[in-house]
């Protein structure tokens, strides 16, 4: 596997650990519908909350979270349309974003809650 790759499934790793310290229970992790998937789908309060973990070894290039761009928003958007819609759930929705900078043999997570909503990436 490409090192890109496993830094990847390490960044995942790192964010289920995370959301599970939280509090949050992992409904399903690398979610696919198609060709798309959603790396992480949690429960917590009520609501089901579609995460997109983004790792990155440095900050050279800017943060993890600034790589989430209207595209991928607008997928993780479908998807939560779909997983709630063949699941039968009635459940609140929240889209966050984790980002996990690993370097030098240390990670740094951000969590960033509500990151972003369904209606703005329409308007």
């Amino acid at each position: 596997m490409a090192t890109h790759n496993d830094l990847g499934k390490q960044g995942e790793a790192l964010a289920r650990q995370y959301l599970e310290q939280h509090g949050y229970a992992i409904l399903e992790t690398n979610w696919r519908l198609g060709r798309s998937e959603v790396d992480i789908i949690a429960y917590i309060d009520c609501t089901i909350v579609f995460v997109e973990v983004k790792t990155r070894s440095s900050l050279m290039y800017g943060t993890p979270e600034e790589k989430v761009d209207k595209n991928k928003r607008r997928t993780y958007v479908r998807m939560a349309n779909a997983y709630v819609l063949n699941n039968n759930k009635s459940e609140e929705v929240r889209f966050d974003i984790i980002s996990v900078v690993v370097e030098n043999g240390t990670h740094k997570i951000t969590h960033i809650p509500n990151a972003y909503n369904a209606i703005a990436l329409y308007l």
